[in-house]
Formats: structure tokens, sequence, C-alpha cells
């Protein structure tokens, strides 16, 4: 709690700027595409599943994708490249100018995560990372970077996971208001 709390007081204002930022790229027709390692992986799955089928609301599916659930595509860009390069490869392969990349490293030094947001920058996509530390390589490559200053990575995590959750919610509410049951 005391963790959120500090989150939430360093970060509110990005956290609105961020997902008004989201819901221009889904009522615009754009996508969402979601990036981390192990837990983050993780992260980016369940939330690109909320955007795909419902959080809370029942409302039309958003387009979002997690780049980490194509074991194929990550294996051939591991082996023949680097694995610096899994989620930046699959950004040029996929994100398109108006996209938006959403890059979420518990230490915020994820090489490949870091690679894929300063790619997604470039490509003009709006860029969102979810990392540790304030001081983070990932807040360099995001117009948009909610840091969590200390604790373990579990706690950090845990975060993670209620900033991603709002940002589905808050743009449910944006894109389509809140149903009686909220």
């Amino acid at each position: 709690m005391r963790l959120q709390e500090h989150f939430l007081k360093e970060n509110l204002d990005v956290l609105d700027e961020s997902t008004h930022a989201l819901a221009g790229v889904l009522g615009r027709g754009n996508k969402i595409l979601l990036f981390g390692n192990g837990g983050s992986a993780a992260q980016a799955q369940h939330v690109a599943a909320e955007f795909v089928n419902r959080y809370i609301i029942d409302r039309p599916p958003l387009p979002a994708v997690a780049l980490s659930t194509d074991t194929s595509v990550i294996t051939a860009i591991s082996n023949d490249f680097a694995y610096a390069d899994i989620f930046e490869k699959q950004i040029r392969a996929l994100g398109r100018q108006g996209d938006a990349a959403i890059g979420i490293s518990t230490s915020g030094t994820s090489l490949n995560v870091v690679k894929a947001l300063q790619t997604a920058r470039n490509m003009k996509m709006i860029t969102i990372g979810i990392g540790g530390p304030a001081v983070s390589p990932m807040k360099d490559a995001c117009q948009y970077y909610l840091g969590l200053e200390g604790g373990s990575t579990p706690r950090v995590q845990e975060v993670h996971m209620v900033v991603l959750h709002a940002l589905v919610e808050i743009v449910d509410t944006i894109l389509f208001g809140m149903g009686k049951d909220h």
C-alpha cells in the first residue's frame, strides 16, 4: 500500500495523460502493443486480454497485442539476431504511426524493452513505459514514463498490475462510460 500511495503521488499527472493518449489511440482505430520479460510479459498478456475481451464493462473489443506470445517469432529473432531485438523487430513489423507501445520492466533497464520503446517512438507511436526507478533508460525512450522508486520485485510488479488495470479502466471510462456493474 505504501508503494501504491508513493507511486500515485509521483505519477498521477503522467497516469492521467497516458490514459487519455491511449484512449485517443484506440478512438482513432489504432492498436496497442504491449511487451515485457518474465512476470512483465505475463502482465502484458493479461492486460492485452482485458483490452480485447473486457475489463469491467461489456464493450466492443479493443485492439491490443502482447508481443511475448509468439514463441516462434521470439526464438527465431533470438537465434538469428539477439534476444535484445525480440520486441524491436516486432514493433517494426506490426506497429504503425499512431499506435501505442507499452513497455513493462520491473528494473526499468531491460535492453529489449528499451530498444522497442526507442523504435516505437521513432515510428511516431505513443510510448508508455512502466518501470522501476524514476531514473531509467526507459524514461528517455518514452513520452510517458510511470516509474516506481524502491520496493522489491514482487512489490513493484504488484503496483504495475494496479497501474495496468487503471489504464484499462480509465480508457474504458473515457471511450464508453462505466456501466452499472462498476
